[in-house]
């Protein structure tokens, strides 16, 4: 299998860019032969998109549309995308749910030239309908696997996106984050995540979990291509009162791009993220070599947040909102989906449960059922007290009395096992939390392996920041581009080259 991988991306490379007739034809075929090659043994993608190849010829017939000209591009199947797809979230219950309608941000990515390829396999239900989930898995998809060790989980919610790059199918994905969905994905297989700031993006037609917290972004092989897809997506949005400053917060996100960017720049490394794994903060020291060799100032933050203040609330949040808003989200589906509110969704796994709740059940939905609404005040109190905790007590502070633009830690640990007995089994570690609650933008770059598996460094700041996350970013990519692994698509971890030769026996 290493050697067909190989084989594939020399004969199909991605890396078409000159905008010549032809070219987005020629983009999407070769993405679609690596698709039908490898996603068998990924199930990273859950369809590719029967129009993409029309889509592709109408491009090369038409003049230059935009940035994105002939770039295929998969998305999240909670994405609402115009075609004979349905949008599922990975669950049974939606999979007739063929809106004919584009997110406001895809409607942007076609506009800008993109081909709309597929849908990605993610956690159903962006991992919010139990406590003892496996991510990556889906009764529409299946599980999703890590290309660099098959055994391996790929993190969630955005799994399939995560992978599908990260195996060189596309070179970008679309993902989505409420906490933690896009960036942990990135950085276990390896890629470029970046989550913006929670109303840079529209979330109109997309299944949604919190209002407070959700946001799509770009899920890539680089930085550059992140923010090239960044400044599509950006933009205001009359249906999405979140998003209502977009339009003057937003920029050239790949114009602000520069490799002497962290020369001078003050960055606080999160030390209390640290600890909790040898060989993540063994490459953690690696990255942070890196930036101090690239003219980076420093400064360790050795106090955390009161993170206690912060998980419990953040649950009832989501829980809340949950109940609320994918109610809004399924009443506006078509009458061919019959799940019309949360309660009808408990119901329809209950009466698929063979197909549904084989592996975990959905005890975190029926916590949301049980909610009181939106102006409940234990909701409105929990609101506030993960937002304070988060943003001006938590981000905010640290960046202020280290006197830094920008915080540093390790976004995740290694991917950990597919589990289908226990579950999730993920050590837990890094920052990424904060950002999500507060609404924060959040980058995270590839900065090497652990025994073969990726690990990544998280850049976070402040609200809107996301052109000079993306420009410190690019500097450390620039100047590590060794940190980038290739995923082998090896069975196991103890297949990988490195670690066969640590389990060889001593010769005599």
């Amino acid at each position: 299998m290493r050697v067909m991988f190989a084989a594939l991306l020399l004969a199909a490379s991605p890396a078409v860019t000159a905008p010549m007739v032809g070219v987005a034809e020629a983009n999407t075929a070769a993405a679609i032969t690596r698709i039908r090659a490898l996603n068998p043994r990924l199930n990273a993608v859950i369809a590719i998109d029967p129009t993409a190849l029309d889509q592709a010829r109408a491009l090369d017939a038409a003049p230059l549309r935009g940035g994105l000209h002939g770039l295929p591009i998969l998305v999240k199947d909670n994405v609402d995308m115009a075609g004979p797809l349905p949008t599922t979230a990975g669950s049974l219950a939606l999979k007739h749910n063929v809106t004919g309608r584009d997110a406001p941000f895809v409607a942007r990515l076609r506009a800008a030239g993109a081909v709309l390829l597929g849908k990605t396999n993610l956690s159903e239900w962006a991992n919010i309908r139990a406590d003892a989930s496996i991510s990556g898995w889906s009764a529409v998809g299946g599980q999703t696997r890590n290309p660099h060790a098959l055994s391996r989980n790929t993190c969630g919610s955005s799994s399939g996106s995560g992978a599908a790059v990260a195996a060189q199918m596309v070179d970008a994905a679309i993902g989505t984050e409420t906490d933690g969905s896009i960036t942990c994905p990135a950085a276990i297989n390896g890629i470029v995540g970046l989550k913006p700031t929670v109303g840079l993006v529209s979330r109109t037609h997309v299944v949604p979990i919190s209002h407070s917290q959700d946001t799509a972004g770009p899920m890539t092989r680089d930085v550059r291509t992140a923010a090239r897809l960044l400044t599509v997506m950006a933009g205001s949005d009359p249906a999405d009162p979140a998003t209502k400053e977009a339009d003057s917060r937003k920029t050239d996100y790949a114009a602000a791009l520069r490799p002497d960017a962290l020369k001078g720049a003050r960055i606080g490394v999160l030390r209390w993220a640290t600890g909790w794994h040898a060989g993540v903060d063994a490459r953690l020291e690696a990255a942070l070599a890196v930036l101090k060799a690239q003219g980076a100032v420093l400064v360790d933050i050795t106090a955390a947040p009161n993170r206690r203040e912060i998980g419990p609330n953040e649950f009832i949040v989501l829980l809340t909102e949950l109940k609320a808003d994918l109610g809004a989200y399924l009443a506006s589906t078509p009458a061919t989906v019959k799940t019309r509110t949360l309660a009808d969704v408990i119901a329809f796994n209950r009466a698929n449960a063979a197909t549904e709740l084989g592996l975990f059940g959905q005890d975190t939905f029926e916590k949301a059922q049980a909610t009181s609404g939106l102006a409940d005040p234990a909701y409105l109190k929990a609101r506030e007290t993960s937002l304070r905790a988060a943003g001006r007590d938590g981000i905010d502070k640290m960046l202020a009395d280290a006197k830094v633009e920008a915080l540093v830690a390790p976004t995740a640990a290694p991917a950990w096992f597919i589990d289908p007995v226990n579950g999730d089994q993920a050590p837990g570690g890094g920052a990424g939390g904060l950002a999500a609650v507060a609404g924060y933008p959040h980058l995270t770059v590839p900065m090497g392996g652990v025994r073969g598996l990726p690990v990544g460094l998280s850049f976070i700041g402040p609200a809107w920041s996301e052109a000079r996350l993306l420009a410190l970013g690019y500097a450390f990519e620039q100047a590590a581009p060794a940190m980038k692994l290739i995923p082998t698509m090896v069975q196991t971890v103890e297949e990988a080259a490195e670690v066969q030769a640590l389990f060889a026996p001593a010769k005599r």
